[in-house]
């Protein structure tokens, strides 16, 4: 189903979803659009909605089982306005957000589906969950010069690292549970990347509830979304393999021609599976198995 605006949506009473969970796809570009919605209804989201420009094409049978948007990349904090608005709408429910070309992979993804994941979360007495940004990049960028490519795709095997999260209102001092990860593509070449981007760290997947804002950090206001464990055990996390900065590396003037190629000697193919991820340390499943 297609909206002229959120509004519209929001105030549809058979649009505005009664189950979860929820997931926000936001096109940027046309790269891998349907490859990238139909993954997440697989994953087994109740609504996925596709938020995207009015010229942006669908393939049929993804038209047809989404709730289509419209969406303008270039708005400011657009992202942040939009699933703050969409969380705040409904209550309750466990939601997700995601660029186009970026997949969600969480444990066990091959047999359970996300709402098996969300109502042991939920069990946990946690209402989000850390998800880690893990870079795709074509091997071979003569051949793929938008860096995308599925059957191709390569990710960092290492390079990655944590450092703790300074409280600018508590003189700086470490927050608790909470830490910055590094690593990929904006580590290295972070020479083209600003410093308040560097990050890999996303708390993609969250129940909603009023008042819930989104910053433009892909941090929450309520700093207990943001930890990666609860008090008394670690907590599983998720990670989304994504071709967002490889793309964005191509494309940027600035970068493009400094880079033939984003392999180096820890480059290992992606194979599409969370068992890679999971022997990577790039996810853990914490207490479940």
């Amino acid at each position: 189903m297609q909206y002229s605006g959120l509004s519209e949506f929001l105030k549809d009473a058979r649009a505005l979803p009664g189950k979860g969970p929820v997931a926000m796809i936001f096109c940027e570009d046309e790269v891998e659009i349907d490859t990238t919605l139909r993954h997440h209804m697989q994953c087994g989201f109740a609504h996925v909605l596709a938020f995207m420009p009015a010229h942006f094409s669908l393939a049929p049978d993804v038209a047809a089982k989404v709730h289509r948007l419209p969406f303008d990349p270039a708005a400011d904090q657009a992202v942040p306005r939009i699933v703050s608005r969409v969380a705040s709408a409904a209550p309750g429910l466990w939601m997700f957000y995601c660029y186009n070309a970026e997949y969600l992979f969480y444990p066990f993804c091959e047999t359970r589906s996300v709402v098996e994941l969300m109502a042991f979360h939920a069990e946990e007495r946690r209402d989000a969950v850390l998800t880690y940004v893990v870079d795709l990049y074509a091997d071979d960028l003569t051949r793929h010069p938008d860096a995308v490519s599925l059957d191709d795709a390569f990710l960092d095997r290492s390079g990655y690292y944590a450092l703790a999260r300074k409280d600018a209102e508590d003189d700086d001092r470490p927050k608790e549970r909470q830490l910055d990860f590094f690593g990929g593509l904006r580590w290295r070449y972070e020479e083209h990347v600003p410093a308040e981007r560097r990050k890999i760290d996303r708390i993609a997947l969250f129940r909603a509830k009023p008042g819930l804002t989104l910053r433009e950090d892909h941090t929450f206001d309520d700093e207990e979304y943001n930890t990666y464990a609860c008090p008394w055990h670690n907590n599983l996390t998720a990670a989304l393999v994504s071709f967002r900065t490889a793309k964005a590396l191509k494309r940027n003037p600035g970068s493009t021609f400094d880079i033939p190629t984003f392999k180096w000697h820890n480059s290992t193919p992606f194979e599409w599976h969370s068992r890679q991820l999971l022997d990577l340390g790039l996810m853990e499943p914490g207490q479940w198995f």
